[in-house]
């Protein structure tokens, strides 16, 4: 007698593949220098930042060099004091003006390779920074960053900029949430992972310690003592 048993063929689905993500800072790690600090002297030297308020913020750059306790919301604030009451759009193209004139010089050409080697691997890359959105953005445009998430300034119901923050800034530990928020609306909960991570500044340690494979470029001295510990390899892309 023949065998009477019924073969079943069964389908395991694959489980689905994560997007792996690229994330870089942008100021001292993109660029050589800080754009908020180059923004100031741009300001300073088209005589529409008081002095005062320019010393006041030095203050704080100082305590900040010094790793003090500091307030990052204050400081964004003073920055933008003479564009409060100043429709946002005008600001906005101030600023993207700021970028052409004084930061896309300071591109670091090393930045585009490893963007451009991330791309051929797959992977989506990401800037995240502590610097205005527009600045950032107007650097998306030259540059191949899927994704752009920095430091917005409150709007009022006028369309004008306020001095105030929305949200926090995109400072230390904020950049690893704001990159794991952005990620879990993008991908869902588990369908994505921080495969490579830049950072020149020990403020980025979180989010380079998040990172499977992690880069301190042309860091400061405090980074590169922790990428020594920690075996994170450090690039000079001076």
């Amino acid at each position: 007698m023949g065998d009477s048993s019924i073969s079943h063929s069964t389908t395991t689905a694959l489980p689905a593949e994560k997007v792996r993500l690229a994330v870089y800072d942008f100021d001292g790690t993109c660029i050589t220098g800080n754009s908020p600090a180059l923004l100031v002297g741009y300001l300073m030297r088209n005589r529409i930042l008081p002095f005062p308020t320019a010393l006041r913020i030095g203050i704080w750059a100082l305590r900040y060099k010094y790793q003090l306790p500091q307030n990052e919301s204050f400081v964004r604030g003073l920055v933008f004091k003479p564009f409060c009451g100043i429709p946002a759009d005008l600001v906005d193209d101030y600023l993207r003006l700021f970028y052409d004139e004084v930061v896309a010089a300071r591109w670091r050409p090393a930045a585009d390779e490893s963007i451009a080697a991330h791309h051929d691997e797959g992977c989506v890359v990401m800037a995240v920074s502590a610097t205005w959105e527009p600045i950032a953005f107007r650097a998306q445009e030259s540059h191949r960053f899927d994704h752009v998430i920095a430091t917005r300034m409150v709007v009022d119901a006028n369309g004008n900029y306020t001095r105030r923050v929305d949200g926090l800034p995109l400072e230390g530990q904020e950049k690893l949430r704001a990159v794991i928020a952005f990620a879990n609306k993008a991908y869902g909960e588990g369908g994505w992972e921080l495969a490579y991570a830049y950072g020149d500044h020990h403020s980025d340690a979180p989010l380079l310690s998040a990172a499977t494979t992690a880069f301190a470029v042309t860091p400061n001295k405090p980074l590169a003592r922790m990428a020594r510990e920690r075996g994170w390899r450090i690039l000079e892309w001076e």
